[in-house]
């Protein structure tokens, strides 16, 4: 029986794979030499498993199953259930991640879409995805086809978004189930606020509340930012200062975030939420972490491109609004994290020695390799932790992640380890053949511009296998 199994992956990941010298080819192969090595026994491991939890089992195999993972099956023709079920997620039984979509295209054409869903060409599902190696202008042009994927616009997957966002109260546990596969960007907004908690479940008080929390935040600008200096001590004199200088520095590849109304917004958000919480105070990274709340938010007022918009063309209610539900989302976000941002950010250096163990486990050449070149973890990984990877990946990706950011809820922090190290080891084969120097400068400027949706479902799907596999044995991660 044990043979049978073995082999019958081994053929499945074959056909997978069988493209030769194609950059998803190495990718695979590494991909399915770390199943191997993370404790031993493929089968020894799924027995663990079943131990503990045999529900996991399931879901593990589904997800194994003719290396179907999420990132492909977008690409492909699916064969989901007719009622949409998907597999569930680590926690709260979400569903691996997919990518979001505007609707909008294939509602209009049912023709398209049904072409687009059923072409059985393998080589062209290979090509798509293939990392783009183009002209920056050519991704762009093709940027609309692949921004969002078939899930988010399934009419199945939309009707479960309406039905849970559109009953009294909403169930958030099914839309965080929902969300974490990625929301569709004209339902992001009132998503995000309802898994930060800032809107709440019920809907006839949706209204009042967020009304209420509005004016409260520009009460606080009134008495904490509309001051004069001589009213404020050196301290919040010098934090101004720096989120002054910092504001500027914010995404500086996205233009819209150079404007200065955007940047003066940027500035009492951040300051008024350093006032608000001493014990960190404003940290350089917390005005990154600020930035896609501002685009979503006001994706609900401006239409196209983000680099098109100019807060001009809004009245000054909608551009208030915008900006005290951004500062109430940040600072609902950085609740769940707060030692992150205190003195000496102890808890960014937990889980990057979390990361550490977790890459030993699952790669072991490439920590070995780093070790031995004497490159810590902290050099480059303080950065993504402390930013969430905003500056490692380009920003128009940015919300499809921050969609399973907060759908982990309170669980956010831990699952950020399996994020990064699959995000690491992405370029585990190039990592091996660099030096200390080389390491150093490549994990600082990672060629990751020309990235689209499918390596970030790519990096997403390993994340939750490793979660599935670890958090149900955590005595793997021992020493």
């Amino acid at each position: 029986m044990k043979s049978n199994n073995s082999h019958s992956t081994e053929e499945d990941l074959k056909q997978e794979t069988s493209p030769t010298n194609s950059p998803l080819t190495t990718l695979d192969s590494r991909f399915n030499q770390t199943l191997r090595s993370v404790q031993g026994n493929f089968l020894g491991n799924l027995w663990i498993m079943m131990l503990l939890d045999e529900s996991k089992v399931r879901n593990f195999l589904r997800l194994l199953k003719g290396r179907s993972f999420p990132g492909k099956v977008l690409i492909t023709r699916r064969s989901d259930p007719p009622d949409g079920t998907v597999l569930g997620s680590p926690g709260v039984n979400r569903s691996p991640s997919e990518i979001d979509r505007s609707p909008s295209k294939h509602m209009d054409d049912p023709d398209e879409d049904k072409i687009h869903r059923n072409k059985p060409n393998t080589s062209t599902t290979v090509n798509k995805l293939k990392p783009s190696m183009s002209n920056p202008e050519d991704k762009s042009k093709e940027a609309p086809r692949f921004v969002m994927g078939a899930r988010a616009t399934d009419t199945a997957r939309l009707m479960k978004f309406t039905k849970v966002l559109g009953g009294t109260t909403v169930i958030l546990d099914k839309l965080r189930e929902l969300a974490w596969s990625g929301v569709p960007p004209y339902l992001r907004p009132n998503v995000w606020r309802l898994l930060l908690g800032y809107a709440p479940p019920n809907s006839d008080r949706r209204e009042g509340v967020l009304r209420r929390k509005r004016i409260e935040y520009f009460d606080c600008v009134a008495q904490y930012y509309d001051i004069s200096d001589i009213e404020r001590t050196d301290e919040e004199i010098n934090m101004l200062r720096q989120i002054a200088v910092d504001c500027p520095r914010t995404v500086p590849d996205v233009t819209f975030f150079q404007q200065a109304e955007v940047q003066k917004s940027l500035e009492r958000i951040l300051y008024t939420w350093a006032i608000r919480h001493p014990a960190s105070g404003y940290v350089q990274g917390i005005n990154d972490l600020a930035t896609p709340f501002l685009v979503v938010f006001l994706s609900e007022h401006l239409e196209g491109s983000v680099d098109n918009w100019s807060v001009a063309d809004l009245d000054p209610e909608k551009i208030s609004n915008v900006e005290a539900d951004c500062y109430w989302c940040l600072s609902k976000l950085l609740d769940g994290m707060q030692d992150h941002y205190t003195f000496a950010q102890p808890g960014i250096q937990r889980l990057v020695f979390k990361l550490k163990e977790l890459v030993r486990r699952i790669d072991e050449p490439v920590a070995k390799h780093m070790d031995e070149h004497g490159l810590e973890f902290l050099q480059f990984a303080f950065r993504w932790f402390n930013c969430l990877l905003i500056r490692e990946i380009p920003f128009h990706l940015v919300t499809r992640l921050w969609d399973t950011y907060l759908a982990e809820g309170d669980a956010l922090p831990d699952f950020l380890v399996y994020i990064f190290a699959s995000f690491l080891l992405t370029w585990s084969d190039k990592l091996l053949k660099l030096d200390f120097q080389e390491m150093v400068m490549f994990l600082q400027h990672l060629p990751t511009n020309n990235w689209s949706h499918q390596e970030l479902e790519m990096v997403l799907s390993r994340a939750f296998m490793w979660h599935t596999m670890f958090d149900s044995c955590p005595n793997h991660l021992a020493t």
